[in-house]
């Protein structure tokens, strides 16, 4: 929220904020968080906003205690972020332009190749464009590169499947995300996030 509400309307609103190791506890992503479709604002219909209002206040006092079970707090955020991305997307709106359109591609055909490893020439013949552009559409919209896109990617699937407990081994986590070398993979990870899997499930632990 870049401008708060004008205090003589009366308006209530809320701030929120949260980083990507927030969302990698989330069972799922939730588009509308990247605004690929350049709106700026979201309407609710009345149902969709009392049950809104109401998950807020639910939020605001869990939050109000520090002994609050985490799974709670996940729980509601969930429902919160299920209800604002329902809504962005509840109209057969069309990207603002070409180049947005094919960010939203991209990110489309990594999240349904993502294990797989495409590369970035597979990538941008997918998407009828030539490396170079891809990596300007990309860095435009992500700030990263493909291949730093990808790898960030790779690696907050891997806090989100730690966090439900999705694998009985490392090896097995980094074979299911397409790493041939569990080595290399924790490499990776702590580049990442700047903790070891094991500094990282101890703190999941604690």
């Amino acid at each position: 929220m870049h401008e708060l509400p004008d205090p003589q309307h009366g308006s209530d609103y809320f701030k929120i904020g949260f980083d990507e190791s927030c969302l990698s506890l989330l069972p799922k992503q939730y588009p509308f968080l990247v605004n690929p479709l350049n709106t700026q604002k979201v309407t609710f219909r009345p149902s969709a906003a009392a049950r809104l209002k109401s998950v807020f206040g639910i939020l605001l006092e869990l939050l109000s205690s520090m002994n609050t079970d985490p799974e709670l707090i996940l729980t509601y955020l969930n429902s919160l972020l299920t209800e604002v991305n329902s809504a962005y997307f509840i109209a057969d709106r069309m990207p603002a332009d070409e180049k947005l359109s094919k960010y939203i591609g991209f990110k489309v055909f990594v999240e349904n190749n993502l294990t797989g490893h495409p590369t970035i020439r597979e990538i941008a013949g997918e998407l009828a464009i030539n490396t170079n552009s891809l990596y300007n559409i990309v860095k435009q919209y992500s700030g990263l590169s493909p291949k730093e896109f990808i790898i960030k990617r790779l690696i907050l699937e891997a806090c989100r499947r730690l966090y439900y407990g999705e694998h009985s081994s490392i090896k097995e986590l980094a074979f299911e995300l397409g790493f041939n070398d569990p080595e290399y993979f924790s490499r990776l990870f702590k580049k990442v996030t700047g903790k070891t899997i094991a500094r990282f499930f101890h703190d999941l632990s604690g």
